[in-house]
């Protein structure tokens, strides 16, 4: 290390050699007194490294110890953390700068400094008088040549980088690890080609879901916002501006199904079988839908036309197919549908879908009011299926889906609003092929993924898994919000699907503390690290876990609550 101590900035960039590299950063600091801290623009001014290697996305650099804890001491929080992993550096190139990310650092023996890999994330232009940069874009135009100067990027660079170019954005916390510059994601950007926001149980997940949909309700007051939450949790949390809707008050119409929906509630055979009763079901479903008044003025229908039919007429068409068999023909498979048909209507925990009541054509109605359209002032709707029978929850969840992407395609002439469609624990709905059920609400969701945006319709998933999310959903997904992920899986399976550039963040994935996030993709100027805001107590859902200490220190009352649980059990709610 001693015969690399003479080296120094003023050397061409051309004499820099890769074992120099280390001790090429190193230049005397200017003599201060003990115990003071340097000046944020001495820091600034002052290279911490040198460029060994170019590729097409990203770069080799060679990085000064000694610099680097010159650095550490700094006030600007952005200098103090230069040359570490997921920091941002800057490398001149003509008269701009050229951002990069620092990806990974390891220890070079042979000249005692540090090597690290970065990625590149865009580049500006340098303001003359400040040195910062400024009019900040993604991709990169020029590269720079081996033994380009580094430099840490400043608080004021950050801050340039991460303001906001005009477009419309919502604010959801701060940017790491700055303590004032606001995290903004572009609204149209992340909407328009799908989200996803990852993490797992106990990061805050819930609660960073419902500030940014809050953010989004307050940019956009007129929206129209579907929700599926399948543990009840975000009633809580938009109860002053948005319609909660569960299984005593949904009032789902059952026709609203097409034919494999209906399969999937009333078939229950398997194999050879099913197909038996599946062409039974078609026949006499497509008959009881033809007896309606509205079929007559369309003229011809199918059986997936959502023209309203009586259940009494199709167990009536059932039992008239079941006489026409002579007495050698198996009737089983008319009495397992009929069986399955009577169930649903005397069963009170399939009420809120199969009531006798909802026979009328209320198809507009429904529609209007799960979009929000009008929003009456509360843009988002929550469906909480928490009560939902299990059996039937992913058709429930399919038809809300289907319905929002049938409406946007037969929409698209009257240039219908945009829906967002949000799915929570998105990996029960939309799991990987090992994983799949056959259900219907797997491929409509994955069909919204592909092609939805076509149509107006955003889709964003949470989900706690996204291994086991099916292949290809998650590609899908312009705007990526990550928070701690504790499975190696999920950290590989979220690396993939990540964009070259935010490695880097990636790999701090597992060291993010709660509520803490890394956003790349579409919605961000650059890929971001991001400390969440708080959120006001009646904004968050029910989510938070529940305290064993505090519970059983205290008693008293058991024996009621008990039997009022039982009592709700029995009554299933109702």
């Amino acid at each position: 290390m001693t015969d690399m101590a003479n080296h120094n900035f003023d050397r061409r960039a051309s004499d820099v050699t890769p074992a120099a590299a280390p001790r090429a950063a190193q230049q005397a600091p200017a003599p201060r007194p003990a115990g003071a801290r340097p000046q944020v623009s001495d820091n600034a001014g002052k290279p911490i490294g040198v460029v060994l290697e170019i590729a097409g996305s990203g770069s080799q650099i060679a990085l000064d110890l000694e610099r680097l804890n010159e650095c550490m001491q700094d006030d600007d929080p952005s200098i103090a953390l230069a040359g570490q992993v997921g920091s941002q550096i800057k490398i001149r190139v003509g008269n701009a700068w050229l951002l990069a990310s620092v990806r990974n650092q390891r220890q070079d023996r042979r000249a005692g400094g540090i090597l690290a890999n970065i990625d590149f994330l865009g580049e500006g232009n340098e303001e003359k008088l400040t040195g910062k940069i400024h009019g900040f874009r993604r991709g990169v135009t020029r590269y720079p040549i081996p033994g380009a100067l580094i430099y840490p990027a400043t608080t004021g660079d950050l801050r340039h980088i991460y303001a906001s170019d005009g477009r419309s954005n919502i604010q959801v916390g701060t940017v790491y690890p700055t303590k004032d510059i606001r995290a903004g994601i572009y609204i149209d950007a992340m909407l328009g080609k799908h989200f996803a926001l990852l993490g797992s149980t106990g990061t805050g997940k819930s609660t960073s879901a419902a500030l940014i949909l809050h953010r989004i309700c307050e940019a956009a007051p007129e929206g129209h916002i579907l929700m599926i939450d399948p543990h009840g949790e975000y009633s809580a949390a938009f109860k002053t501006n948005g319609l909660i809707l569960d299984v005593s008050n949904l009032a789902m119409p059952y026709w609203l199904m097409n034919f494999e929906e209906h399969c999937e509630v009333l078939l229950t055979a398997r194999g050879d079988e099913r197909q038996i009763d599946a062409d039974i079901l078609a026949k006499c479903l497509l008959r009881a839908r033809q007896k309606n008044r509205l079929a007559e003025t369309m003229g011809k229908i199918t059986v997936d036309s959502p023209i309203p039919y009586l259940l009494s007429d199709l167990a009536n068409e059932i039992q008239n197919e079941m006489g026409k068999l002579d007495k050698a023909t198996n009737t089983a498979p008319f009495m397992r549908i009929k069986n399955k048909l009577d169930e649903l209507k005397s069963d009170p925990r399939y009420q809120f879908m199969f009531s006798g009541m909802l026979v009328g054509d209320t198809m507009a109605d429904f529609i209007s009011r799960i979009f929000r359209m009008p929003g009456d002032g509360k843009p988002i709707c929550i469906i909480d299926v928490s009560g939902v029978p299990s059996d039937i929850t992913s058709t429930v969840v399919a038809v809300l889906s289907r319905l929002t992407f049938d409406f946007a395609i037969w929409g698209r002439e009257e240039q219908t609003r945009p829906i967002l469609l949000v799915c929570e624990e998105a990996h029960r709905y939309v799991p990987s092929e090992k994983n799949a059920d056959g259900s219907s609400v797997g491929r409509i969701l994955s069909r919204i993924a592909k092609e939805g945006r076509k149509y107006g319709i955003s889709l964003g998933l949470i989900t706690q898994r996204p291994s086991d999310l099916a292949e290809g959903v998650l590609s899908q997904c312009g705007t990526i919000i990550s928070m701690r992920l504790n499975n190696d899986r999920d950290q590989a399976f979220v690396k993939a699907a990540m964009p070259e550039g935010a490695r880097g963040f990636l790999d701090s994935i597992p060291a993010l503390r709660n509520r803490e996030c890394i956003i790349c993709g579409e919605g961000v100027a650059i890929p971001i690290r991001v400390a969440f805001d708080n959120l006001e107590e009646v904004k968050r859902p029910a989510s938070e876990d529940p305290s064993f200490v505090q519970l059983w220190n205290h008693s008293g009352g058991e024996e009621e609550q008990v039997h009022r649980v039982v009592q709700r059990w029995r009554s299933q709610g109702n």
